[in-house]
This record gives structure tokens, C-alpha cells and sequence, in this order.
């Protein structure tokens, strides 16, 4: 990410000057196959440019005697940004990155090319980990704080890497000076990393989540023959995250060999992994750690699953809202179930799914008006 001159074998296209030097706007080539394109003043950059760098990425400002200086932006070969404040050519100052989504990954300050002071690391899902990094520009300390998406709700202690060690509930409030600062519970529970396997859901099972303690709860579903389900516990606005799938950690294959009746509550992780909430931990009595396994199907759902980085669980799904939800009104989300026959029965998925299937195709197939 730095300015600093390539190998003195080049090839310019462009004006020279007396020393045949570059002197205008021009084209130089570098032996790495790097180019800049930008203005020189007697073999020296000066002025706009921008370099092209043999895998891809770009740096881009104002160069002054050969340094760039001031603001510069540099592209990852990704289509990632890095928006930061040049001095003599190394970063020195704040910054802020964004993936290739445009979405904002990194704000806080950088000295020598090198993170530094306070810092915000935030994931795709708006939840993020804050504090001051290390002399490594790590987020390592026991003073950092995971924020959820809420920007309030934290989980204040110790970071290794930006990996949860030990933490406690807290919330982050602005003093009258404008700084923030987080309110520790001391009370509170003791939170730590605590990534499922195929054999263990969760080594503190009874622990809830204290951000989805907030917003929902578990009751008997208005849907027919569903059983349970989960419940807004607070009017919410459209795209808040709602509750977290964390489970066992089991594979397709797993899955598809089993009788369809074990998997109602899996979800596909990814293309490897398939998260599971097996018997007894579909009751809450035995796991409430997480409770996004609860809501149930509908075909006009009000919330969708997305995929989330959690502080104790590591990567899982959540359920986040589509649309604004009052309170107590059930959480649904689309299942995704394949409706072509695959059983000697027909369409292998419950009962109550399948009457709410029945109940959606006669709605579409009636006449307008009716």
C-alpha cells in the first residue's frame, strides 16, 4: 500500500526533459511489470497519478517530489478499498476500508503503513470488534469489545486477534464529551469462543445470547402443528438482525443419508458444512444458547436467513428481519424446501408444511378477486 519507487529499469512513454527524464504527463513502466500513469516534473512524480500494480490493485493520489501526500486510494485486486492519508508515502493518519461490496471492514488510524490506536474491524453483518490494537496492529488486549449490530449491545474483555477470550455484557454509552465509553455488568456471565464440532453444540448450553435475549422469545407458534416458534419482543425496523442458528457442525452427506424426519432443524452453512440442532437441544430446556432454530416456515416470511460471524459461536446463519415486525408477532422465514416428490410418500417435509403448502397453492390458483 506504500508509494515507494520500483526497480530504475522503465520504459516511458511521454515528454522528456533535457536529462531525458520524465517531465509532463506520462506512462512509465516498470521491469515488475508495475506501471504509474500521472504527471512528473523532471524525473520526479508530481502531481495526480496513479499506479497499476502487477497483481491487480491500484494506488492512487497526489504525488509531491516523488512521495504521494495527502489522501490516496488504494484497490485491492478484489475490488476492495483502502481510503488513507499519505505522508512521504506511507500511511500516516486515519483510514477506512471497504470490501468489494462497498461495505465498510476497517475504520481507525494507521502510523508508518502500520494500524494503530483505536480501531473498528466490522464484519459483512454490521457487528463488529473495537479497541485499541497492539504494537502488531492486532486486535489483541483485554481491553476491546465485540459491538452488535445494534451498535450498543457489547461484550467487553479480552481479544486475541480479534478472537473472544473471555469477555462480559456491556453497553456502549457516549460520555458528554462525545467519546465513548462501555458500562461493564459485573454481574454479568463470563463469555468466551466457543465454536460447535459434530459432537458438542455449545460447552455452556444455558447461556443465552444477551443481544437475541433482547429481541425475542419462544412460544407456541400461531401456526397449526408447528409446535414452538419465535416472537418479536419489541417493535423492530426492517433489516435488524433478530437471532442466531448456531448448532452442531455436520456434513451434506450426513444429512442427505439420514431419514428426512431427522433434518427439521438443519441449515446449510455452506457448501461443506450444514448446522444441526439434534434432540434434546431442540428443547430450550436443554439448549438456549440460540434460538433461530425456532421460527418456523411461512411463504410470505418476514425475516430471511443471512449468514453471521458471531463472537462465541464463529461463523453461523441469523434470522434478519425483511420487512418492520411488531411486537409479538412470529418470526417466519422461507424454509427453501424442494416441492417435487422425493419419498415413496410424496413431498418429504411435515405435516403443518404441508397443509400451509396446500393452503398457499389454492390462494395462487384462485381467479383475482376471489
Amino acid at each position: 500500500m506504500d508509494s515507494d519507487d520500483e526497480s530504475m529499469d522503465e520504459v516511458v512513454e511521454g515528454p522528456l526533459d533535457e536529462d531525458d527524464q520524465p517531465h509532463g504527463f506520462c506512462t512509465v513502466t516498470y521491469s515488475s511489470s508495475d506501471r504509474f500513469e500521472g504527471h512528473f516534473k523532471h524525473g520526479e512524480k508530481n502531481g495526480k497519478g496513479k499506479f497499476f500494480f502487477f497483481d491487480g490493485s491500484t494506488l492512487e493520489g497526489f504525488y509531491v517530489e516523488d512521495a504521494l501526500q495527502g489522501q490516496g486510494v488504494y484497490t485491492y485486486e478484489d475490488g476492495g478499498v483502502l481510503r488513507g492519508t499519505y505522508v512521504d508515502g506511507e500511511l500516516n493518519g486515519p483510514a477506512q476500508e471497504f470490501d468489494g461490496d462497498g461495505r465498510l471492514v476497517f475504520k481507525g488510524q494507521y502510523r508508518d503503513n502500520n494500524r494503530c490506536g483505536e480501531c473498528y474491524i466490522y464484519y459483512p453483518d454490521r457487528g463488529c470488534v473495537f479497541g485499541e490494537v497492539n504494537k502488531d496492529g492486532e486486535m489483541t488486549g483485554d481491553s476491546l469489545a465485540y459491538i452488535y449490530p445494534d451498535g450498543q449491545t457489547a461484550l467487553y474483555g479480552s481479544f486475541v486477534e480479534g478472537e473472544l477470550i473471555k469477555a462480559r455484557l456491556a453497553r456502549l454509552v457516549s460520555t458528554e464529551t462525545g467519546r465513548m465509553r462501555f458500562d461493564v455488568k459485573p454481574d454479568s456471565p463470563v463469555y468466551s469462543y466457543d465454536k460447535s464440532t459434530s459432537m458438542c453444540i455449545a460447552t455452556h448450553s444455558l447461556l443465552p445470547d444477551p443481544y437475541e435475549s433482547q429481541r425475542v422469545f419462544v412460544a407456541d407458534s400461531l401456526i397449526k402443528g408447528a409446535g414452538q416458534g419465535l416472537f418479536a419482543k419489541t417493535d423492530v425496523e426492517p433489516d435488524t438482525v433478530m437471532a442466531f442458528y448456531n448448532g452442531v457442525r455436520i456434513t451434506h452427506s450426513q444429512v442427505d443419508g439420514r431419514d428426512w424426519s431427522l433434518n427439521g432443524n438443519t441449515i446449510s452453512l455452506d457448501e461443506d458444512t450444514v448446522i444441526d440442532v439434534p434432540p434434546p437441544f431442540d428443547q430450550t430446556e436443554r439448549y438456549c444458547a440460540s434460538l433461530a432454530h425456532k421460527s418456523n416456515h411461512s411463504f410470505t416470511p418476514n425475516c430471511k436467513y443471512d449468514p453471521y460471524v458471531h463472537p462465541r459461536f464463529g461463523s453461523i446463519k441469523c434470522v434478519r428481519t425483511l420487512r418492520a415486525v411488531q411486537k409479538d408477532e412470529e418470526l417466519t422465514v422461507a424454509y427453501g424446501y424442494d416441492h417435487e416428490p422425493s419419498g415413496k410418500n410424496g413431498l418429504e417435509a411435515p405435516d403443518w408444511y404441508k397443509r400451509e403448502l396446500k393452503v398457499f397453492q389454492q390462494r395462487q390458483e384462485a381467479p383475482a378477486g376471489q
